[in-house]
């Protein structure tokens, strides 16, 4: 067996049983009964730091970035001469406990929260993927969305036929684009696996802000396009990477600098070293700003939080209307909320009650408790909305089923009118680049004019903001910025739609190329 490899209960190498997940084995996806709406990308966390804890440093980290992946959870830490992963379906809090994360002892760590937006929400394909190399180990963690993935694992089937791939040890069988560039990046004889990485980077296409950790050295790389976020931080005693700058606020690290897009960085003993694989074409994710960043999170020198008030102070100014009270729909449209009672000098108020501890891991609901109309996520406060014309300001609009609900919901509980304002312009296109919305057929604003939209939800007047406007909230130039999800201008080129999709690699003949592992 390879130096590096280790195996143990619960640990990579050992399905356990699945308490965490649904009688199928995947998890349910259900925050309420009505609209799954946008679902988040994951996050990502890397350190290395010696005499530090960095399996509670990766914990707490993690922990920061639950909102960006709900269904599977993991860590990987080296000390130096083996790599040891445990990870499991659920939470941060639920896959590790005070045990777990002490046995997890090492100087450099990698870790992830995952939403799966290739390969099912399955134990396999939960994070950091991992594979033995003749000379050690590979641990590797991705966010974002690849979109050459069958193309890389075209590369694994041919490599294999060839005999160039006849590692010693077969992996879990795992069908996401992770695993697939983690046994890309394992194969590297006669070469240093920061080699290895720059020459397989260029080849890749989509987005992609990978982490990931051989026995001795921790590793980062973001796509040339940069659209998902990835950030570099400082200890005292050593170095963090993170998807956002709140895992490093949590982590008491100091932001030093995003990773650059097209740029590759290594720390391990020697310090910490920095390599371009490719030009800088950036093409900042926009809704990064809108839903999926945290709001104490700062993107292109930008707080998320600033920018979210001043969308909806535009908001106000382009679509002002006559009302008592603007509420938000928390969380996310809390601090556009904020913005446009500022600038309509209408009062804020809190007119909706949030449940924080229904999850991604709720059970579904069934069909007889849908029609009762089970409120699992938000209650109204009729003391506070009862007789008032609302101003109700909310992210997005997927499939509109939220929304509708939301209006019934608020005129059951006395409201006189409903006035919906939205801090994203109309979701059109499906993203391929790390966050998983609807289908475009299921996409209420596609083919729908905004009155329409208006009607079927019931509002007494429906807004979203203007594209341009929000790109100016932001302040990073609308070339920049990656806003496929609203105009249809996809950065990165797209395949044939049969070589795209969450479950191509669980097809033949591609599937081949990720095999099952024979228990040690």
């Amino acid at each position: 067996m390879p130096r590096g490899t280790s195996y143990a209960p619960r640990l990579l190498g050992v399905p356990q049983p699945m308490s965490r997940r649904t009688g199928d084995g995947r998890l349910t996806a259900a925050i309420d009964p009505h609209d799954q709406g946008p679902q988040d990308a994951c996050g990502v966390f890397g350190v290395w730091a010696p005499g530090e804890d960095v399996s509670k440093l990766t914990y707490f980290g993690l922990y920061a970035l639950q909102h960006r992946g709900q269904e599977s959870a993991g860590i990987a830490v080296s000390n130096g001469r083996q790599i040891l992963v445990y990870k499991d379906m659920g939470l941060v809090s639920q896959v590790f406990d005070e045990s777990t994360l002490e046995s997890l002892k090492g100087h450099l760590a990698v870790g992830h929260c995952r939403y799966s937006t290739t390969g099912a929400s399955t134990w396999h394909n939960a994070q950091p993927t991992f594979h033995p190399t003749a000379t050690g180990s590979i641990a590797l963690a991705h966010n974002g969305n690849l979109t050459n993935t069958a193309d890389l694992a075209e590369m694994l089937v041919d490599g294999e036929a060839e005999g160039q791939l006849d590692l010693q040890v077969r992996m879990p069988s795992a069908s996401n684009d992770t695993s697939v560039v983690t046994r890309l990046l394992a194969h590297h004889p006669g070469r240093s696996v920061e080699e290895r990485a720059m020459e397989l980077l260029p080849m890749i296409r989509g987005a992609f802000s990978f982490t990931w950790m051989d026995e001795s050295t921790l590793y980062a790389a973001r796509d040339p396009q940069g659209i998902r976020p990835l950030v570099l931080g400082r200890l005292e005693r050593g170095w963090v990477i993170a998807s956002e700058t709140a895992a490093l606020d949590i982590v008491g690290a100091s932001f030093v600098r995003e990773i650059e897009p097209g740029e590759m960085v290594a720390v391990d003993e020697d310090g910490l070293r920095s390599a371009r694989f490719a030009e800088a074409a950036p093409k900042g994710c926009l809704f990064e700003f809108v839903y999926l960043a945290r709001p104490d999170t700062r993107i292109s020198d930008q707080r998320v939080h600033s920018v979210r008030v001043e969308i909806g102070r535009r908001l106000a100014r382009a679509y002002p209307t006559e009302a008592d009270l603007v509420i938000p729909v928390p969380e996310s449209g809390t601090p556009s909320a904020i913005g446009y009672a500022e600038e309509s000098g209408i009062p804020y108020g809190v007119g909706l009650v949030k449940n924080s501890y229904v999850g991604r891991t709720f059970i579904q609901p069934s069909q007889t408790i849908r029609q009762l109309g089970i409120r699992l996520k938000l209650n109204p406060l009729r003391d506070v909305i009862e007789g008032k014309r609302l101003v109700v300001v909310d992210d997005s609009i997927v499939r509109g089923n939220t929304q509708r609900a939301l209006v019934r919901m608020l005129r059951e509980a006395g409201a006189r009118e409903v006035h919906v304002r939205i801090s994203s312009p109309p979701v059109k296109w499906p993203c391929f680049y790390g966050i998983d919305f609807a289908s475009r057929a299921e996409l209420i604003a596609n083919g729908t004019s905004t009155d329409e939209i208006r009607r079927s939800i019931d509002a007494d007047s429906l807004a979203y903001i203007e594209l341009d406007d929000l790109v100016e909230a932001t302040t990073v130039p609308k070339d920049d910025l990656c806003r496929a999800c609203f105009d249809g201008e996809y950065p990165i080129a797209l395949p044939e739609p049969e070589r795209l999709g969450k479950g191509l690699l669980e097809a033949v003949p591609v599937a081949a190329a990720l095999p099952v592992l024979n228990n040690p």
